[in-house]
């Protein structure tokens, strides 16, 4: 950490002084995963983030590829199961594992979580939800009709950095909280050099392609920060390049109103140089995440004329977020962010994407 600046305020002890892993419980069992969809998010930063945590272990990975699930089990031996959606779904191999990840196309995950709801299985589902409203609300009732657990995978709630933002803005270290500025954008052909992926196919990604994946970043995490709900937007987009013919918003601008009276402007571009930001300004000074959502945050506080900037541990996102979900589930602990929560950003972003269609703003419902 180093400081900056001379400022007459002395900053918040929580600055200095602070648990992020406040959630953790004394459980010594281990939550046995299957991990439903074996693309690049699972195999390049899940299935390695998992091998690193107390209280996680795979066991069981589902794939439409038999040679994706081979390859993982030749990869990992704690992993003696590979089977297809249909063998998953039908229960197969069901007593090897007490909790799904899904992390498959937007529009497939309420068939996935059905079936894990069906199998008694607490459920880990990425964000977002689905690829609809409406679908979205049926994943949560198929999930508290069976009783299981759901938590929404939203990677910062489990960030140190951000974690510590939070306490920060609680604590009125930048004051009130004012306005919010959001950055998320990644050159996602170059990712991906396919033009026929998932992402850019509206059957499968829903609303659109660069709110649905990046803009929901700092959508949810200004709503983590300040405790808040968005209840009206405003909304531009556009797609120029002929790959985003398909999908509304090769990039996208966004403004929030949040029932605490907060207003953010927030930008998202699937066509863009990878750049991630997040800054909350408050009537004192102001907090800002940089980079914030890819994998890595930074955290700067500024309050009159003092600068702090925190070397942050290095942590995994993905072990962290796995750990906390196990740790909660084996201890019969509340999860956040559950599927009531998740919902909010799925209505929100269906508010987005019509206040772009319309021109209009639009509220929240």
């Amino acid at each position: 950490m180093s400081t900056r600046g001379g400022g007459s305020y002395v900053m918040s002890s929580s600055l200095f002084d602070y648990e992020p892993r406040d959630w953790r419980t004394d459980t010594d069992d281990r939550l046995r995963f299957a991990l439903v969809g074996v693309g690049w998010w699972t195999t390049e930063f899940v299935l390695p983030a998992i091998e690193t945590t107390e209280h996680c272990v795979t066991t069981t990975v589902v794939s439409g590829s038999t040679e994706k699930t081979d390859r993982v089990r030749r990869e990992y031996e704690t992993v003696e199961h590979g089977l297809t959606y249909d063998e998953f779904a039908d229960g197969e191999a069901s007593d090897g594992y007490d909790a799904v990840y899904v992390c498959t196309p937007n529009a497939t995950h309420l068939e996935h979580v059905e079936a894990a709801a069906e199998h008694g299985k607490a459920v880990l589902c990425e964000k977002p939800m689905e690829a609809t409203v409406e679908r979205a609300e049926r994943l949560v009732a198929a999930c508290e009709e069976a009783d299981v657990p759901l938590m929404v995978a939203y990677r910062m709630h489990t960030e140190p950095a951000v974690r510590r933002a939070r306490e920060l803005i609680r604590d009125g270290a930048i004051g009130e909280p004012v306005l919010v500025n959001g950055e998320n954008s990644q050159p996602l052909l170059e990712m991906i050099d396919d033009p026929d992926q998932w992402r850019l196919n509206p059957d499968l990604t829903g609303y659109g392609t660069s709110v649905m994946d990046l803009g929901i970043y700092p959508l949810n995490t200004a709503r983590f920060l300040l405790d808040a709900d968005p209840v009206r937007v405003q909304s531009t987009m556009d797609s120029p390049h002929e790959a985003f013919s398909e999908v509304p918003d090769q990039v996208a601008t966004f403004s929030v109103v949040f029932d605490d009276g907060t207003h953010a402007a927030c930008s998202s571009s699937q066509r863009g140089a990878d750049h991630t930001r997040l800054e909350v300004v408050g009537t004192d000074g102001r907090v800002v995440l940089e980079p914030a959502f890819h994998m890595e945050t930074q955290l700067t506080v500024e309050r009159d004329g003092e600068t702090v900037e925190f070397d942050t541990e290095g942590v995994d996102q993905m072990a962290e977020e796995f750990e906390y979900f196990a740790q909660r589930v084996l201890a019969a602990e509340p999860l956040h962010a559950d599927g009531e929560h998740g919902l909010v950003d799925m209505e929100t972003i269906a508010a987005i994407h019509e206040a772009a269609e319309s021109g209009e703003t639009v509220n929240v419902e």
